[in-house]
């Protein structure tokens, strides 16, 4: 049986993106030159609330990437019947190259992720420096990885599950901890 305990409601979810939203302007001297860059998937959606926020606060829009970083993980995911790597594509609406870019995800966990989305960034362009961006930081890191700015920092057990729900895909707005009993 599982235990299961919501950590971060619609209105923490959105409270939080606009605290990033700020630092994230605070940090760079405005976004002139910024981008943000979604890892698929949540971390798209998570991006696009991020432009949102921005826009609100300066009156301007931050342009938006998504990258999907199947093939530079370390452990790839196949499609079931096939030794095929499932991708599931990428978009860039400028060139990075020289840019600030802030790679957005849902939760911070290894550092795997972040790993695999700089190699995939590098290959598309040279940015000017990265920045990270996640909703969740649950600790237990496996390599010298951290966020630039953190929604919130949630300790977590090597047992206990993080979930992130979100409109865009879940129909619900929350993040939640799942435990073994």
């Amino acid at each position: 049986m599982q235990q299961k305990t919501t950590v971060l409601d619609e209105k923490a979810i959105q409270r939080a993106l606009t605290r990033i939203a700020n630092e994230i302007i605070e940090r760079n001297k405005g976004i002139e030159e910024c981008g943000l860059v979604g890892i698929k998937t949540r971390g798209i959606f998570l991006a696009k609330r991020l432009r949102d926020c921005i826009e609100k606060i300066e009156g301007e829009s931050i342009p938006v990437g998504e990258r999907d970083i199947t093939l530079y993980r370390d452990d790839l995911t196949f499609h079931t019947n096939s030794m095929e790597p499932e991708v599931r594509g990428s978009q860039f609406p400028v060139d990075i190259t020289n840019k600030k870019v802030i790679v957005v995800d849902d939760v911070l966990y290894t550092g795997r992720t972040v790993r695999a989305a700089m190699d995939a960034l590098v290959d598309v362009g040279r940015p000017s420096s990265i920045q990270l961006a996640v909703l969740v930081d649950r600790g237990h890191r496996e390599l010298p990885i951290r966020a630039d700015f953190i929604g919130k920092y949630i300790p977590t057990s090597s047992q206990e599950r993080i979930a992130v729900e979100l409109l865009e895909s879940d129909n619900n707005d929350q993040v939640c901890i799942y435990k073994n009993e």
